[in-house]
């Protein structure tokens, strides 16, 4: 099936919290539990986490029902003001999307970029003509990033 193009999802939020305490909570794989939009979707979500679970080299996988899905993500490189990671999933359709954390030091808090890259492709390709990822996915983020801000300021 032919190439359906290149997606973007990108949304912006202002944390007054310390921008460090902003990025190690999206730096530790198991934070994300605080604060991430998709929790809760599977009271029995299994998951599996590798050493170390912050910073470059960490990973963790997931698998549980319908909306949950399978899959895994790897953060590939971080710094003080960035964190990217690969994002693959298996089920409930397969893709791989790469995904950065921007944290942007301003005043007393932080401007937080969250951005997902990927290739539309195949059956997901299709739907993604019909339903962009952004309305997919952008309240999903939206979501995250006032969860991430309510963890961090507290």
């Amino acid at each position: 099936m032919p190439d359906m193009g290149t997606y973007v999802v990108r949304r912006r939020a202002r944390i007054d919290a310390d921008p460090a305490r902003v990025l190690a909570l999206i730096e530790d794989l198991r934070a994300w539990r605080e604060w991430s939009p998709w929790e809760g979707l599977d009271a029995d979500l299994e998951r599996s986490y590798t050493e170390p679970t912050r910073g470059p080299g960490a990973a963790y996988a997931w698998s549980g029902n319908r909306r949950a899905g399978r899959g895994s993500m790897e953060i590939t490189s971080s710094d003080p003001e960035h964190v990217h990671l690969t994002l693959t999933f298996e089920r409930p359709f397969r893709s791989s999307s790469e995904v950065a954390f921007t944290v942007q030091p301003d005043g007393t808090g932080a401007d937080v970029e969250w951005a997902m890259t990927g290739e539309r492709s195949g059956l997901w390709g299709l739907l993604g003509r019909l339903v962009p990822m952004d309305a997919l996915l952008g309240r999903d983020f939206e979501k995250g990033l006032r969860r991430l801000a309510e963890v961090a300021e507290a």
